[in-house]
């Protein structure tokens, strides 16, 4: 559990704004370093052998301006692709998405760091409106990072990432999510979020992720 619990005491959260085609965005961004190589980290975010192991089975044209889907339903257009410092696509969810166009981004930014280290950052910038902004804050799409990040650390490392519903389930897991939702609360706060808007989006994400077992 402490090497759970670790792992999000190593990310540093953001919430901001940004502009996407569609128009004013909000963004969540994290950012850590993780004990391997560049070229080590690249070939886990891009490799889709590897991809699916952490994230999800992933099929279509992998290349610039290409189209890729997710088994859970993402899918999007790959906007840049420089290896290995930068990774830009579209993030859309769900059949209807497509007629929304330009309202979701997701960019990776690789960096070496020192001792061989990678300084690793993602930025997901959405056009968000009801409910999910105003009722769960950046823990919406926060919490949901942070648990497919927690499976990509455990595959830099040399192990197999634990199942994610598993995870979920798990004792491990829904407090992993609670202190997730929490620090991602901070990050909200910090962005001038107003306390009690965020502490009642803190247990809405909590209990979308976490929902109480009985």
């Amino acid at each position: 559990m402490k090497d759970v619990l670790d792992e999000l005491a190593a990310a540093r959260r953001a919430m901001g704004k940004g502009n996407l085609p569609a128009g004013e965005a909000y963004t969540i961004e994290v950012r850590r370093r993780y004990r391997a190589q560049i070229d080590d980290v690249w070939d886990a975010v891009t490799n889709p052998e590897r991809l699916q192991r952490w994230l999800k089975p992933v099929t279509g044209d992998l290349r610039l301006g290409g189209r890729f889907e997710l088994d859970g339903g993402e899918h999007g257009e790959i906007l840049q692709c420089e290896p290995p410092p930068l990774l830009k696509v579209t993030w859309l969810y769900g059949p209807d998405a497509d007629a929304w166009p330009g309202t979701s981004e997701v960019q990776l930014r690789l960096a070496p760091g020192p001792n061989g280290d990678t300084e690793f950052e993602l930025i997901h910038a959405a056009v968000v409106e009801e409910p999910l902004f105003p009722t769960y804050g950046p823990g919406a799409g926060g919490v949901g990072w942070d648990l497919r990040l927690l499976a990509l650390t455990q595959l830099l490392a040399g192990d197999e990432p634990a199942d994610h519903e598993e995870v979920e389930k798990s004792h491990e897991g829904r407090e992993f999510v609670r202190r997730s939702a929490a620090a991602w609360g901070e990050a909200h706060l910090a962005a001038g979020g107003e306390p009690e808007h965020v502490a009642a989006a803190v247990e809405a994400t909590t209990r979308f992720y976490a929902p109480d077992p009985s």
